[in-house]
Parts: structure tokens; C-alpha cells; sequence
């Protein structure tokens, strides 16, 4: 699905990807971790990607062969790979550590895998969780 990069349409980013994680019987506690992420992504992309204005994401979900969801969220935003920072240090206070990276650190756990590509100008993130 292609959305304005906007937090006004994550109810219906949401919506797209429960639609499909419930088509393909997806437990709760990985739809809830699936949702968590993108939640997390598609608010970085609607607040970070277009300093200068608006853009768009797009979203596209499928099944792998080995029963592994892929979420792919593609932004033509300004180059940023999230992955490229070091995980934040969580044995810190919260007022002793650095603002930023907990939401990513976050994806990162909950996912089984996240990668990231620079291509054709775009950012693409890949989110992937077996189901």
C-alpha cells in the first residue's frame, strides 16, 4: 500500500497489515510485535524522512516460504539507516542516556531480523518475524 507519510494514517497502516497477519493466522503476541514495529517505523518515517515537506511510504507484507511474515517499508525520504547507530545503553538511567535509538533498539528485539538498503534513491527497511 502507498500512504502519505503522515501519523494521521497509521490507524490505516495498522489496519493493512492485520488484515493480512489474520489471513494467515498469525499468533497475537507476534501480530502485537509486528504492529509494535511498524508503529514504530512508519512514525519515524512521517516525522524524519521529508524535513522539507511531505512525502509518501509504502508498505508491502507477504509470507516467506518458512512461514516468516516480511514487512517492507520504502521511503524516498532522506538517506537514513537506522542500523547504523549503536544500540543504546540500557544498563543507563533514562536521564543518563542519549535521546533517540530505543524505538529501533526496540524493533530490533522484536523482530527476528531488520535490514536495511539504500536503492534507487530510496530507504527500505525489512522487517522480518516467523509465525
Amino acid at each position: 500500500m502507498k500512504t502519505d507519510a503522515d501519523v494521521k494514517n497509521l490507524s490505516e497502516v495498522l489496519e493493512f497489515i492485520d488484515s493480512f497477519l489474520e489471513s494467515v493466522n498469525c499468533s497475537p503476541k507476534a501480530q502485537m510485535q509486528i504492529d509494535t514495529s511498524v508503529e514504530e517505523i512508519f512514525v519515524n518515517i512521517a516525522s524524519y524522512a521529508y524535513p522539507e515537506g511531505k512525502g509518501t511510504a509504502d508498505i508491502d507484507i507477504y509470507l516467506t516460504n518458512n512461514n516468516t511474515v516480511c514487512i517492507e517499508l520504502t521511503d524516498s525520504g532522506k538517506p537514513f539507516n537506522p542500523l547504523a547507530n549503536a544500540d543504546p545503553d540500557t544498563s543507563l538511567t533514562a536521564s543518563e542516556r542519549k535521546i533517540g535509538g530505543l524505538g529501533i533498539f526496540m524493533v530490533k528485539k522484536m523482530m527476528d531480523k531488520v535490514e536495511y538498503v539504500r536503492h534507487d534513491n530510496c530507504n527500505k527497511l525489512y522487517l522480518y518475524k516467523k509465525i
